[in-house]
C-alpha cells in the first residue's frame, strides 16, 4: 500500500508561484509513474501533468510554458512548480502514483489533495 502525501497549496495573486510536493511512503515495489490533477468546484477532475519513471513528461495544454513536474525516483517524491498563475487554476490539487508489483498488478493512489487558490 502506498500513501502519498502533498504539501504547498495556498493562496496566491494571479501571475504569482507555488510549488507543490507530493511524498510516496508505505509498501513501495516499483512505481513507474507520478503526477497531478486538479479538481475545480463544478468540474471533473483533469490531468495536470505527469513524469514517468524514464523522465517523459506530459502536461495539460492549459499549464504548458507555465507548469513544470520534476521527480526524485530515489525519494519517491514529485514536485510541480506553477508560475503566472491565473484564477482559473484555481483548484484541488491531487497528487497521484502508478505502481506496478512484482506480480505485474498495476495499482493507482491517490493523496487527500491540496487547494489552490488564486486571487485577481
Amino acid at each position: 500500500q502506498v500513501q502519498l502525501v502533498e504539501s504547498g497549496g495556498g493562496l496566491v495573486q494571479a501571475g504569482g508561484s507555488l510549488r507543490l510536493s507530493c511524498a510516496a511512503s508505505g509498501t513501495i515495489f516499483s512505481i513507474n509513474a507520478m503526477g497531478w490533477y486538479r479538481q475545480a468546484p463544478g468540474k471533473q477532475r483533469e490531468l495536470v501533468a505527469i513524469i514517468t519513471s524514464a523522465g517523459s513528461t506530459n502536461y495539460a495544454d492549459s499549464v504548458k510554458g507555465r507548469f513544470t513536474i520534476s521527480r526524485d525516483g530515489a525519494k519517491n517524491t514529485v514536485h510541480l512548480q506553477v508560475n503566472s498563475l491565473k484564477p482559473e487554476d484555481t483548484a484541488v490539487f491531487y497528487c497521484y502514483a502508478h505502481e506496478i508489483n512484482p506480480w505485474g498488478h498495476g495499482y493507482e493512489y491517490w493523496g487527500q489533495g491540496t487547494q489552490v487558490t488564486v486571487s485577481s
